[in-house]
């Protein structure tokens, strides 16, 4: 297994790395322009993409950290990206190479003051998983079998460099436009920050676990203070296969109904009952027990529901308000879709994108059971993103719209709804969670 002897952690080293990347793009774009004399541009394009996401990704997971977390939450969403970046980013969720165990070993010791050895009575330096923030070890102590992550070191101090490093892509990808665009950045960066804290993440864990737990099939892991700090987090040792994993074993259709309903329960709960969610939904924080139990793993992502973005975020996805177009304006504005500075075009074209996005992704909430098994409900979302990404009117428009509370939000459903249909999950009950309410 490919491992990482040393990580860049000054802003001019990372810098470096980026610049580098930027070259090799250079480099493939040149090669896209000589395949398209002897290819069609859709193989040609195909090509490109395909080897600036090898080479993004392979920039980005020595990096690690935010950059790669970015990298990561794209991912989520299928409809942003072309396939082969979708591919190559969703590695970043449980799949990079770990940090050598000489690395590991040092990396403990700076953050703990002491080594795993004198802490644990047994230790592995080899990683078991990788992610963009951290990495999960093997360990036992008077004979319980745990799970240690230790973050790697310089991501918690490198979070606002990322991002200034990569904020220029995203505004282009996105669209964004003015001063404003502030609010979008801070909002990543504030949550990137909160993730860092390891101490922060189990709080957060105790309490959505305490409160969840009246919930059937789903079940969390404890956690340990005395063996944890700021920087390494220490669990139960949770037995089970990654959720992407099991959904490729022959499990039941039951089964699959069985878990599929557990995480959408979970999710709703937390949504609509505790107004704070879990919002980093991806198949590597999820476990499937050998009694076909839900397990949640990580609470490092946990987006809070002000109650002025919550009412009229749901009112908007209402049939009632779907089919009313005075409130549906009314909505739009205070969500900041709309904005006073639009021309009456722009917010006609705002106006019917919205209404026609949403009338297809509320699809779930507007009966009592939804099937998630069904492709055509995501080939649709998958047909629409792809339709607004050539929208060359969109491109004129200033992106820089909405709450700032979508980004976390939208990204939650999309994750979810990701997760529902990799589960293959029939006959959802979609409202019921409310029986759970205290």
């Amino acid at each position: 297994m490919e491992t990482i002897d040393r990580i860049p952690t000054s802003k001019i080293q990372r810098a470096s790395k980026l610049i580098s990347t930027g070259a090799k793009i250079g480099v493939n774009y040149v090669k896209y322009y000589s395949d398209k004399i002897t290819k069609t541009e859709e193989e040609a394009k195909a090509k490109l993409n395909e080897n600036n996401a090898e080479d993004i990704y392979n920039s980005l997971k020595n990096l690690k950290g935010s950059a790669l977390k970015v990298a990561q939450m794209l991912s989520m969403d299928k409809s942003i990206l072309p396939q082969a970046y979708v591919e190559k980013f969703s590695l970043s969720q449980f799949s990079v190479p770990p940090l050598s165990p000489a690395l590991v070993m040092k990396t403990f010791r700076d953050y703990f003051g002491k080594s795993p050895n004198q802490l644990f009575d047994a230790f592995n330096s080899t990683a078991v998983n990788a992610a963009s923030i951290g990495q999960v070890h093997f360990a036992e102590k008077d004979g319980k079998q745990l799970a240690v992550k230790i973050q790697y070191p310089g991501v918690a101090n490198s979070i606002s460099s990322d991002l200034a490093m990569v904020k220029p892509i995203a505004m282009s990808l996105f669209n964004i436009k003015g001063k404003d665009s502030d609010k979008y950045f801070k909002e990543v960066e504030d949550k990137l920050i909160e993730e860092t804290n390891y101490l922060l993440e189990i709080e957060q864990s105790r309490d959505i676990a305490e409160k969840c737990k009246v919930i059937p099939n789903l079940k969390f892991p404890d956690y340990y203070t005395e063996y944890s700090s700021e920087r390494i987090i220490t669990m139960d040792w949770m037995k089970g296969q990654h959720l992407s994993e099991f959904v490729q074993t022959d499990a039941s259709q039951k089964t699959l109904n069985k878990l599929g309903q557990a995480l959408w329960y979970f999710y709703m709960f937390q949504i609509h009952t505790l107004k704070k969610v879990q919002a980093d939904p991806h198949p590597g924080n999820f476990l499937i027990s050998e009694k076909g139990d839900l397990i949640a793993l990580d609470f490092g992502c946990i987006k809070e529901v002000p109650e002025d973005f919550y009412t009229p975020y749901f009112e908007l996805a209402n049939k009632k308000t779907l089919n009313n177009s005075k409130k549906f304006e009314e909505k739009l504005y205070q969500l900041e879709i709309l904005r006073e500075d639009d021309s009456e075009k722009d917010k006609v074209f705002f106006k019917s994108m919205f209404h026609e996005l949403l009338s297809l992704f509320s699809l779930p909430m507007q009966d009592e059971t939804f099937d998630f098994s069904n492709p055509e409900f995501f080939e649709s979302i998958a047909a629409l993103g792809e339709k607004y990404s050539k929208n060359t009117e969109l491109r004129k428009v200033n992106g820089n719209r909405g709450s700032k509370h979508f980004i976390y939000i939208n990204r939650t459903f999309f994750g979810l709804y990701n997760l529902m249909f990799d589960l293959k999950a029939k006959d959802i009950l979609v409202n019921s969670f409310q029986k759970y309410t205290a």
